[in-house]
């Protein structure tokens, strides 16, 4: 590749240890407001749980792939991005009345509803904050590509409350949904520290698409955690898809795969009203284990992650450089939590 000889001017790579450190030090150092209360406090308990700070680890790692001395310039970004996906976590729990986030309750639980809303918001003007502060030269890509990114989020949250008063979703629809949800902030974290590293344009175009891919896979894994994981280890309770209808890959695989009677059945089980929680669940996932839901979703992210890998290997770097973050793929799609 043309820009081989570009990498390798830097070898003294910061190790993931170090870029992790720098993450957890960066938001440990976020200074909120003491006043109002009501709405910062919130904000420090999210932040306070804890979580894999992917999305910082990924940007940071990308700068590092190029010039370890940009770290401090795209710290901010990385921050940005953080706060960010936090925004959309308390925002999405309330949508989906999840009681437990991280093996603790979730804001509008331990607060209120009204609550949940204003400290989001709050959380996602910060967010933006952050990301201003990218360097001068590279502020306007930094912002065009986080605005792109807010903003198919949003989509892709409304196509997923669409999915859920539909009875036919296709594999490509629910794809395309996860791609907007979840996969393009990975892609901009990723696309993010590339740009403040001061990659070619090819390279940052690489990395974003490993981290559709990645995302992709990634919350296909999620949606087999929430079915089959162990929810002290997943860190919130088990069955929430099923209780809130959600056209999981999982339950689309079962809507394609099912025969009229066992679909009729399925359907009725997942919109009735009078079973209770546990037992819905237990109903549910008896469907997706006899029509073979699991298996198919397994392999749907084994796909992703090879495809995630494929645009990796496409960068032209040996082995070592990329080790990071071809580890980071191979975990994500094995995570219990």
């Amino acid at each position: 590749m043309y820009f081989v000889c570009y990498f390798l001017l830097y070898k003294n790579m910061k190790s993931i240890q170090e870029i992790s450190t720098l993450v957890h030090n960066g938001i440990r150092e976020i200074d909120f407001p003491d006043q109002p209360s009501g709405l910062y406090e919130p904000l420090q308990y999210v932040l306070g749980l804890g979580g894999k700070r992917l999305r910082p680890l990924l940007c940071l790692s990308a700068c590092n792939l190029f010039n370890e001395e940009a770290l401090a310039q795209a710290l901010p970004l990385a921050l940005g991005i953080e706060l960010f996906h936090n925004f959309t976590l308390i925002h999405d729990d309330l949508m989906d009345r999840s009681l437990v986030r991280r093996n603790k309750a979730t804001v509008h639980i331990k607060w209120n509803e009204n609550t949940a809303v204003l400290s989001g918001d709050a959380l996602q003007i910060m967010a933006c904050q952050q990301i201003a502060l990218a360097p001068a030269d590279k502020l306007k890509d930094c912002l065009d590509l986080f605005n792109q990114t807010a903003s198919e989020v949003c989509e892709g949250q409304q196509l997923d409350m669409n999915f859920e008063m539909l009875d036919n979703v296709s594999k490509e629809d629910y794809i395309e949904m996860i791609r907007l949800k979840t996969a393009v902030l990975l892609g901009c974290s990723l696309k993010l520290g590339a740009i403040a590293g001061g990659a070619p344009a090819r390279a940052a175009d690489l990395l974003y698409d490993f981290g559709i891919h990645l995302g992709i896979a990634f919350q296909i894994q999620d949606d087999l955690l929430d079915v089959y994981g162990d929810p002290d280890i997943f860190g919130k309770a088990i069955g929430g898809d099923i209780i809130n209808n959600k056209k999981t890959f999982l339950w689309i695989h079962s809507m394609e795969t099912a025969d009229d009677h066992t679909r009729s059945l399925f359907l009725n089980c997942m919109k009735s009203s009078y079973m209770d929680r546990e037992e819905k669940i237990k109903m549910v996932t008896s469907f997706y284990n006899r029509l073979g839901a699991r298996e198919s979703c397994e392999q749907q992210m084994l796909d992703h992650q090879q495809s995630a890998l494929k645009a990796l290997n496409k960068l032209g770097l040996d082995k070592e450089q990329l080790i990071t973050l071809s580890e980071l793929a191979r975990k994500l799609t094995y995570r219990q939590v």
